[in-house]
């Protein structure tokens, strides 16, 4: 994504920010192509970045909804669990007389446990925690392309734009690897 924005912006620089509309098939991401469409339409850079940030903000708030769904389940499943072994332990209750019912009561009150436990801890809450950072780079990307967009619009060097941008790169690495520790 870094390479194609610098190729735009060596491309604008050279022949004007209108050239851009030949390479608006090429561009794959639906977020980029609507920033360079309103570039190229001539919508000053103020106005392109508060179109774009709302995009941003109101996807953000819609996908921040996805992991929430998961934290949910997470801290749920955990007392559905202890139901299962209360019902287990009134089986026991009720079997006391016979040993073999007093089993099967407390092996489903261990296994309920374990079941709403697992699915907490294995699935649930790491899968939001994955979502989360998904999101996030996914989030960090669309940034760059936005301020990509903006530096081609205020016509800076290509060179100091793919350095700023670069600074995103590294906020993304920083964030992989506090995630990749944390795991």
């Amino acid at each position: 994504m870094l390479k194609q924005l610098v190729q735009f912006a060596n491309k604008a620089r050279k022949s004007g920010i209108v050239s851009l509309d030949q390479d608006l098939g090429s561009v794959s991401d639906p977020f980029l192509k609507q920033a360079l469409m309103l570039a190229i339409d001539g919508t000053e850079p103020n106005e392109v970045r508060k179109i774009m940030q709302l995009e941003l903000d109101n996807k953000a708030e819609m996908e921040e909804k996805i992991p929430q769904v998961f934290e949910a389940a997470g801290g749920y499943s955990p007392t559905v669990g202890i139901i299962g072994a209360v019902l287990g332990l009134i089986q026991v209750m009720q079997h006391l007389d016979n040993i073999t019912e007093v089993g099967r009561g407390i092996a489903v009150a261990f296994v309920a446990t374990i079941y709403g436990v697992a699915l907490a801890n294995l699935i649930c809450l790491p899968a939001a925690g994955k979502l989360k950072i998904r999101h996030r780079e996914d989030q960090m990307v669309k940034e760059m392309m936005l301020e990509g967009v903006i530096s081609i619009l205020e016509g800076m060097n290509p060179r100091m734009m793919e350095t700023k941008l670069k600074t995103f790169l590294l906020d993304a690495k920083d964030g992989e690897s506090v995630a990749e520790a944390a795991a």
